[in-house]
């Protein structure tokens, strides 16, 4: 194989691999002076040259292995071993740094084993000592040698270890061009492709029509172009006359997504397709010109007065090589570089409540105003609580005022009703995961400068329970949701939102449900102060079964914890802006805590608190629901037909045992050997030569 791709974290590499053993030993007490590892590649270079040049990103490990001997001689001394690299470029530094950094990846961490030193072997220890990282200058891979010097002492030894090139990334993926008039065009040097023309594009318009590349001789030409929101047209002419080629696509092409053209010719035939629709084909005449003569320049977008694109062009090839719009837009009036509106096409990639960012060659996902983390905002972030330990999140920072936090942060809305300055929450969302096996417990909690808090319990029972005290009431406005035991150990999700009144629970996989605060109850949450997870450590008056429940504290898991804007937890494990607001008692590990809740199997009615009431529900059918002397009925006849079936059974059982008890001698099939084993299992074990072969079948895995 020249180079293998695999898909891992999201990403596709490329990887290419050599010859040379890991672990290669070298020296012990060699009589040369250097020792030169080759490395042959499956590869050629100029192949490798081509898959690092178009890739985003690439990385080769290397590692050397010593007892008494020394790599670059750091801090100040000629190094004794360097690897040579593309175009035979020789290399003094190692894996872990940098190009003109003659350090390895300790002295750059400041961890080596002799800080006197750059590199763990420089210090010349007669144990085995170990220098190792990535290499990740790309214009520099790949290794193609590996020279080492000093082996030549006696116990000197040394092993190489080369890890094949992985690329990943398509820097030209997203090299893009944006025509903003009629009459804007790219031009670039003469299309070569006398015999053959592969050319492949991505387009992107709202436009109807437009010519979207063309190259003309004195007759002869080519020309692709969307002839209207439906068609696009491959048209050529090598001198037999010209010809033409449309695919109709059944939907509209002009809707401002993403789509691709790939348009082919030799001598043998041309071919048009355009994203997953059927190739059109047209077999070239067995007589007459076969090659194709252009000698203008190549013109992508309008040309020769024809109306020409206007919209989008991204990783335009022509015959492998992909053509470099955006250098050439950044010169050219008319055409912009990059491609705006990325976010239309794959904005729905960012996941929970991730924000698209548009970038100048593509899109990110923002997710920091999100508890999860990754590319496309769908990694939880978590945290794994031992018992005493807890965290704060501060609404307010040193040095913010109340008034700035809340319209800054915890209010972030474009809501006005909640970005009044007067400090008080009309609403809020609270998400997050957990799983223990203690109760009871406080889950999460948060404070105020005034009496009202709200709080997430496991009360002893193990029952879930949501309590609020927003004022104007005696006592706290509790939710119970008695069905079922949370302290399990099993990962359950919670959300819960609240907008005046009006509170809606739910829970793992089940319907959500409604409840509304009382009305004495105040509807707003004034002040806020503080989020706690674990434990209440609050000055002032708490809650009584708060403060019960408050030792020894949760253990257990919790997961992307998000209270409208802000994520506490991911300000603590990943360095924020927010992360000043945190403050935390032990030592956070973290976990996602197998976020995703298990399936629940249904429960009956009785039991279950979502179960809706016959009398007060509107069912999706039109049936009537059947009265309960009708079922009580069915239940009665049915088990007086169940006993007499019993009955019957067990007679006749009886009465054939009676029938055949003096039948003289009669045979088994018990196993041979039964009566000297130990159990049923070995009188067949010793009995059946075939068992322990479908033992030892059914453990065999099969590799595909």
């Amino acid at each position: 194989l020249v180079f293998f791709s695999s898909l891992s974290e999201d990403k596709v590499w490329t990887t290419v691999y050599h010859d040379l053993q890991m672990q290669t030993s070298v020296g012990g007490n060699s009589l040369e002076k250097l020792s030169v590892l080759q490395l042959n590649y499956s590869a050629t270079m100029d192949q490798i040259s081509a898959i690092t040049s178009s890739a985003e990103y690439c990385e080769q490990f290397i590692s050397y292995s010593c007892k008494m001997s020394r790599l670059l001689n750091t801090p100040e001394g000629n190094p004794y071993t360097w690897w040579v690299g593309k175009a035979n470029e020789k290399h003094y530094y190692w894996g872990g740094s940098g190009p003109g950094i003659q350090k390895c990846a300790c002295g750059i961490e400041r961890n080596c084993t002799d800080p006197k030193y750059y590199c763990n072997c420089d210090a010349d220890y007669k144990q085995w000592r170990k220098d190792t990282g990535m290499l990740s200058y790309k214009e520099h891979l790949p290794v193609s040698q590996v020279v080492v010097g000093d082996v030549d002492r006696p116990g000197s030894e040394a092993k190489i270890s080369v890890g094949p090139v992985r690329c990943q990334g398509d820097r030209n993926y997203w090299n893009a061009a944006s025509f903003v008039t009629s009459s804007s065009y790219l031009h670039f040097s003469t299309f070569q492709g006398e015999t053959s023309a592969d050319i492949s594009f991505y387009f992107k318009t709202s436009a109807s029509d437009g010519v979207f590349l063309e190259n003309l001789g004195n007759t002869d030409f080519i020309k692709l172009e969307l002839k209207s929101a439906t068609e696009v047209s491959f048209s050529f002419d090598v001198g037999n006359g010209p010809v033409e080629i449309i695919v109709r696509s059944p939907n509209q092409l002009n809707d401002d997504q993403w789509h691709r053209v790939n348009a082919e010719r030799n001598v043998k035939q041309a071919s048009l397709q355009v994203d997953q629709l059927p190739l059109e084909v047209r077999k070239a005449p067995t007589e007459g010109h076969t090659r194709l003569e252009l000698y203008s320049q190549l013109y992508v977008g309008a040309a020769g007065g024809q109306r020409g694109f206007l919209g989008c062009i991204r990783s335009l090839r022509m015959n492998g090589v992909t053509l470099d719009l955006e250098e050439r837009a950044k010169v050219t009036p008319g055409v912009k570089p990059g491609c705006s509106g990325h976010c239309t096409s794959y904005g729905m990639y960012c996941a929970n409540g991730g924000k698209c960012v548009e970038k100048y060659n593509g899109y990110s996902c923002d997710c920091s105003k999100t508890a999860y983390d990754g590319p496309f905002c769908i990694k939880d972030v978590g945290a794994f609580f031992e018992e005493g330990m807890w965290l704060r999140y501060n609404f307010r920072s040193p040095g913010t005022s109340i008034k700035d936090l809340v319209s800054r942060t915890l209010l972030s809305s474009t809501d006005p009703e909640i970005t009044a300055p007067d400090l008080n929450l009309n609403k809020e969302e609270l998400s997050f995961s957990f799983s223990t096996t203690k109760s009871p417990c406080v889950l999460l909690y948060i404070s105020s400068y005034t009496q009202d808090f709200m709080a997430v319990l496991v009360k002893p029972s193990g029952n879930l329970q949501i309590r609020y005290s927003l004022g104007g009431t005696k006592e706290p406005y509790n939710i119970d949701v008695d069905h079922r035991n949370m302290a399990n150990g099993q990962p359950h999700t919670i959300n819960i939102t609240r907008n005046g009144r009006d509170i809606v629970l739910q829970l793992d996989h089940y319907p959500p449900t409604s409840y509304s605060l009382p009305t004495a109850s105040d509807i707003q949450f004034n002040s806020p102060k503080a989020l706690f997870l674990g434990k209440v450590i609050e000055i002032g008056k708490i809650d009584q079964d708060i403060y019960k429940y408050n030792t020894p504290g949760f253990t257990g898991c919790l997961s992307r914890v998000q209270f409208n804007q802000i994520a506490p937890l991911k300000a603590a494990l990943r360095p924020t802006n927010a992360s000043s607001h945190v403050h935390i008692q032990g030592e956070l590990v973290e976990s996602n805590c197998g976020a995703s809740p298990l399936t629940i199997p249904p429960m009956s009615a009785a039991t279950d608190p979502w179960h809706l009431d016959s009398a007060s529900a509107d069912f999706p059918y039109n049936g009537q629901a059947i009265g309960d002397g009708v079922n009580r009925n069915s239940a009665i006849i049915g088990g007086v037909i169940a006993v007499v079936i019993f009955t019957i059974l067990c007679t006749l059982v009886f009465l054939i045992r009676y029938m055949f008890r003096h039948k003289g001698t009669y045979h088994t099939n018990e196993a041979k050997g039964a009566e000297s084993a130990e159990s049923a299992d070995a009188a067949i074990m010793n009995n059946d030569p075939n068992f322990t072969e479908t033992i030892d079948e059914s453990k065999k895995e099969w590799l595909i």
